[in-house]
Formats: structure tokens, C-alpha cells, sequence
């Protein structure tokens, strides 16, 4: 099939527009000159037609099947915004001096969630280069990108976006996103975007116009579904497939995260997303390089991460929000009024051993059964997290775990997270207890779509019995609240915050027990109603690290076991361990209230 969209060379631009139910469509050019001219039809639906000559930046749109101009679907950039012209993008002018990068493995990454627009006060991928050596030296190795692909207005999460090939025009556009992408390389730091294949935004979306994207036979909770399995559903997929290799390819992304893969609707015999998988493959062999696949998924089930010739659809990886429900309730007694399925510690005990806490049993919220076990599944195919954009920005007042629990309970939380045996994600300023809020906000134009916003998120809070209504999402100010402050890092709580994230993720990346996925060589069991232990080992090498977590307001007592002869400490959240202490098999201990204790033993000490 064609590339949609236009891809400009030096001497010439090519451009290709599907629209199978047109029988003409005009190019419509406005610069270098104002010309109408038309293109030439093919029998796969795709119209397309060669200029010569033409620089990049050139401004134009389609015409189809009549005088309405509109932008191209499959536009690389749009920098007048979503109802102005699409723009060429010559994509081989870039110099890139990533040459030696062949990516990083799925186990070693250390993700940092980030939205471009609210990461520092200019909202722009140049002005996040500068902060990378702050994020390499806490140890992140893995940046998220927020969505990036073009929305209406000058701020939003992105989820809004109707042009997936697009890059945000306020955030830098094409150049901007590859000198990002670029300087993460030349640093050690793996790039990942997340998109979007289930919906597109409400406004300036116009892809109707030229082909049957959307199915009348499925809803999602943003509107129509795509369509990947009714007519002319050949011309989508090969849209949303080529999508994910124009990133691999012209972007030098190391991953994609895919949002809400459940509300992708398809009956075909080889569903999307086995589709996605075995296009993946072939990418990579022409690449010479690892690409990933990560899923953010409700279904729990394993066959999200599954091959597909064992019946998956070949996810290197999926969210696991089933471990922050389970961490969440445990450390704000609140959490139970939003999670009313969680509240015992056993469950993180499962979470920590299997995966999915919902594993088949039945679940109140949902009126009905849900999930299958994960328990068979390596600890590397899952992602695990206190804080991302949703948990956080789907509170009415956007609060950070900061704002509703004390610093003891954020290390808890920081510890449970990066101690598991499963790769682990951090939501931006995080890592230092940052205070801003992060709320939802938007910047649409459309005054229906506005009034729908405003309702709609006030119907939704209410049904949820917040104990607030959230704040107007059209607010600049709104915005601007969200906006880190990179100087909190400085002031003594949040140094503090810092300084744990950084000693356990240098201990997670140091010892070799932290760097096993395999839930095989771990056991989780309570040993008081809120107290965890946390036991990772090595039969090969006999080496085992215990972890308490204390997640009480009580002194809790617990008799160290009797794996080996002696133990020493190797972390502790009430201050620093004392140098090589040796402790004993047998010995009683006290773990003091709302802490972590982290203790070795190996053959050698033993």
C-alpha cells in the first residue's frame, strides 16, 4: 500500500491521500503559489500525485471530491493548528548523531512519565534538554512523552489530538521532537511516545471527510470507534500501522505506549494488534534495533503481553494498575472511598507475586467477575507505579500523592515501587515530592464542545462523590498551576525525597537480586495486618534480600528468618543504615512505624 501523508526529498514531494469512496480530489497549494490541481486516482482508494521542486514547509490542503478545502489526514505537521493547512516535512534533512544508539533493554529502563507542556515554563522540547542530566543523575533512564501528536489550542494531555502523524506545533514541531530525541540518545535515555489508535479528538477532527475511519457498530467513552474490522477497514489499519513505523523510523522513538488497547474493536482473524506485533518484527530486522510495544490495558488478562502464536498480541509489556490500588489504599486510609475492591495487604502481596489482583473474582465496582492470573508471567512484561498523569489528573484537585500522604508513606510508596520485580515508572516530580497539581486542561475553540467538556467532567466527578468539583479545565491559569517547580528540588523535604528515589534506583540497578524478573524467586507474605515481607532470592547463588514494609503507624516485631546464619542492612527510611552491621538468624528485631527496611544475605556471609 501507499505511505499517506507527503514525504518531501530534495528535488521532489510526494503526495497520498486515501479516500476510496471519492472519485476526485484536488491538491490545493498554497505555497510557494496558489494552485488547484488535481490528483491522480488509483484502484486502492489512494490519490496521489509528484511535484518537483518543491521545499519543505510548504502549505497546502485537500480537496475531496469537491471545493471544500481540508487538512490532509495523514499530515506531518500542522503549524497554524488544527483547522489550518498541513505543512511538508522533509524528514531526511535532519542530522542526526545518534548513530551509535541501539537502544537500551526492557529490563534495565527506568521510566519518567512526562507532559511536555507542563515540564518547565516553556513548554517546549528544546527546554526539556537541559533537565536530562538532572533526570540521568536520579537515575532515569526512560522518558515517556505524554501525547505529542497535534490537538486544538496550545495546551492539553494530548489524548485530544486528530493528526497522529503530526507534532505538536507549540511544543516545537518535527525539528523539535528529533533534537529531543537526539540529545536523550547522546545521554543513555531510551524515548518512548505515547499514541493513540482507539479514538481521535472531537474537534478539528476530519477524517470522516475522506474515508469511513470511524464504525457505527462500536462506542468508546470519547465517541465513535475506529474502524479496524468493518469495510474498507484495510485503508485504517495499514493508517494506524504505518503510523507506529513513521515514528520508528523518521523519529528514532525506542518504544510506543498504546493507549486504552481495549477500546480497539476488531473481529478480523488476525486481530490489530497481532497485526501491529508482526509489522514490529519485520521493522526491526530493516532497523537493526530493539522497538517496543507497551500496552495500557483494563482487560487483565496475559494475553496482552502473550505471542501471538500462543493466542497474545505480543505487548512487550503492560501498566499494571492493579499494584498501585493495591499499594494506594495502604497508604491513604481515603483511598478505600475510590478503591472500594482494595484494602488488604494480602492484595499487594498478590499484586507483588502474580500481577493482576483481579485474576477472575468478583468485583464490586465492575457488578461482575474479571481478570485471569498473571502469576505465570515474568515480572519484565509489566509496569508498575505510584503516580502516572491519570491517577493524578482524574482527581478533581489533580493531587500529587504529596499532597495526601506524609513523607514517611512516600517512600513507602517510592520503595514498594522500585524494589518489586517489575519495571518501574515514575510520574514527573515525583521524584521530589513535587507540589504543583497536575489537573486536566484544555484549550479547544469549539464553543459546543467546550459547554459538553464542562458538564460532562461534572456529571462524571459528581458520580464519583468527590468531595469537590473540579476547576474549569479551559483555565490558562489552570495550566499554569500544573507547571513544575523545578526549584522545590532544593528546599529540605523535597532534597530529602530526592535523595531516597536516587539511592533506590542506584540499589536497583546495582544488585543483581533487584535485576530479576522472575516471580519464581520471590515470596511475599504478611506478618502483621498492614506489614509486608518481601523476599527476593537466588537458589543458584543462595543470596536473598528481605524487605518489610511497615505500612502501619504502630512498631511492629518480627524475628529475622533462618535462610542464612547472618544478615546486614542495606537500606533503611528512617536514616542511614549503620556501616556492615552483622545481624543474626533469630534475632528479634522492631521495625519502627510507616518504614522500609531492606536486609542481605549471601553464601559469603552466610
Amino acid at each position: 500500500m501507499e505511505k499517506p501523508g507527503v514525504y518531501a526529498a530534495a528535488d521532489h514531494s510526494t503526495f497520498t491521500v486515501w479516500a476510496p469512496l471519492h472519485k476526485k480530489m484536488d491538491l490545493h497549494l498554497l505555497t510557494p503559489e496558489d494552485k488547484i490541481m488535481p490528483m491522480q486516482q488509483g484502484d486502492d482508494g489512494y490519490f496521489t500525485l509528484t511535484l518537483p521542486g518543491l521545499a519543505a514547509g510548504c502549505r497546502y490542503f485537500y480537496r475531496p471530491g469537491g471545493d471544500k478545502d481540508y487538512p490532509d489526514p495523514a499530515s506531518h505537521y500542522q503549524p497554524e493548528g488544527v483547522h489550518g493547512p498541513s505543512a511538508t516535512v522533509d524528514h531526511n534533512t535532519y542530522s542526526w548523531n545518534d548513530h551509535e544508539w541501539k537502544g537500551l533493554p526492557m529490563k534495565s529502563l527506568v521510566f519518567y512519565e512526562l507532559h511536555v507542556g507542563t515540564f518547565t515554563p516553556e513548554g517546549t522540547f528544546e527546554a526539556i534538554i537541559p533537565r536530562l542530566d538532572d533526570l540521568a543523575a536520579t537515575g532515569i533512564n526512560a522518558i515517556e512523552l505524554m501525547p505529542v501528536t497535534q490537538f486544538p489550542g496550545t495546551r492539553n494531555w494530548g489524548y485530544d489530538t486528530v493528526y497522529p502523524y503530526a507534532v505538536q506545533h507549540s511544543y516545537g514541531g518535527p525539528q523539535g521532537l528529533k533534537r529531543l530525541i537526539d540529545a536523550c540518545h547522546q545521554k543513555g535515555i531510551a524515548v518512548f511516545l505515547d499514541v493513540i489508535c482507539n479514538h481521535l479528538g472531537p474537534e478539528g477532527n476530519y477524517l470522516a471527510q475522506f474515508a469511513p475511519y470511524f464504525s457505527d457498530k462500536y462506542k468508546t467513552p470519547w465517541g465513535s470507534a475506529v474502524n479496524f474490522d468493518g469495510p474498507y477497514s484495510d485503508g485504517v489499519r495499514h493508517y494506524f500501522l504505518n503510523n507506529m513505523v513513521y515514528w520508528f523510523t523518521h523519529y528514532h522513538v525506542d518504544g510506543l505506549r498504546q493507549d486504552a488497547i481495549h477500546e480497539v474493536y476488531d473481529r478480523s482473524a488476525t486481530h490489530f494488534w497481532q497485526l501491529m506485533h508482526s509489522t514490529r518484527q519485520q521493522l526491526e530486522e530493516q532497523l537493526g534495533r530493539r522497538l517496543y510495544l507497551v500496552a495500557e490495558s483494563d482487560l487483565n488478562s496475559p494475553h496482552v503481553v502473550k505471542q501471538p502464536d500462543a493466542g497474545g498480541w505480543g505487548f512487550d509489556a503492560q501498566w499494571l494498575d492493579d499494584f498501585h490500588h493495591a499499594l494506594y489504599v495502604l497508604l491513604d486510609e481515603k483511598g478505600k472511598k475510590h478503591y472500594t475492591d482494595f484494602g488488604k495487604a494480602e492484595q499487594l502481596c498478590k499484586a507483588f507475586k502474580e500481577g493482576f489482583v483481579h485474576s477472575g473474582d468478583y468485583v464490586e465496582a465492575r457488578k461482575r467477575r474479571h481478570g485471569a492470573s498473571s502469576a505465570g508471567i515474568g515480572g519484565e512484561h509489566f509496569i508498575v507505579f505510584s503516580q502516572n498523569h491519570d491517577l493524578v489528573g482524574n482527581r478533581p484537585q489533580g493531587e500529587r500523592l504529596a499532597a495526601l500522604v506524609n513523607t514517611p508513606r512516600l517512600k513507602l510508596a517510592a520503595a514498594a515501587v522500585l524494589l518489586s520485580s517489575y519495571i518501574p515508572l515514575l510520574f514527573m516530580g515525583e521524584e521530589y515530592a513535587a507540589a504543583t497539581p497536575f489537573y486536566f486542561f484544555a484549550d479547544f475553540q469549539d464553543e459546543d464542545i467546550i459547554k459538553a467538556l464542562r458538564e460532562g467532567r461534572e456529571k462524571d466527578f459528581s458520580s464519583f462523590e468527590w468531595d469537590a468539583p473540579p476547576p474549569d479545565a479551559m483555565s490558562e491559569n489552570v495550566f499554569r498551576q500544573c507547571v513544575l517547580q523545578w526549584q522545590e528540588r532544593e528546599q529540605p523535604m523535597h532534597r530529602d525525597i530526592l535523595l531516597w528515589y536516587k539511592e533506590l534506583i542506584a540499589l536497583r540497578r546495582e544488585h543483581p537480586l533487584l535485576q530479576n524478573f522472575d516471580k519464581n524467586n520471590l515470596q511475599v507474605t504478611t506478618i502483621g495486618p498492614l506489614t509486608l515481607l518481601l523476599h527476593r532470592y537466588d537458589d543458584a547463588s543462595k543470596d536473598h534480600l528481605l524487605c518489610y514494609f511497615n505500612f502501619s503507624t504502630d512498631t511492629v516485631s518480627y524475628t529475622l528468618p533462618e535462610y542464612a546464619a547472618h544478615w546486614h542492612a542495606l537500606l533503611d527510611s528512617n536514616g542511614p543504615v549503620q556501616a556492615q552491621a552483622t545481624l543474626r538468624a533469630g534475632q528479634s528485631r522492631v521495625l519502627g512505624p510507616l518504614s522500609v527496611y531492606l536486609l542481605q544475605s549471601n553464601s559469603e556471609r552466610g
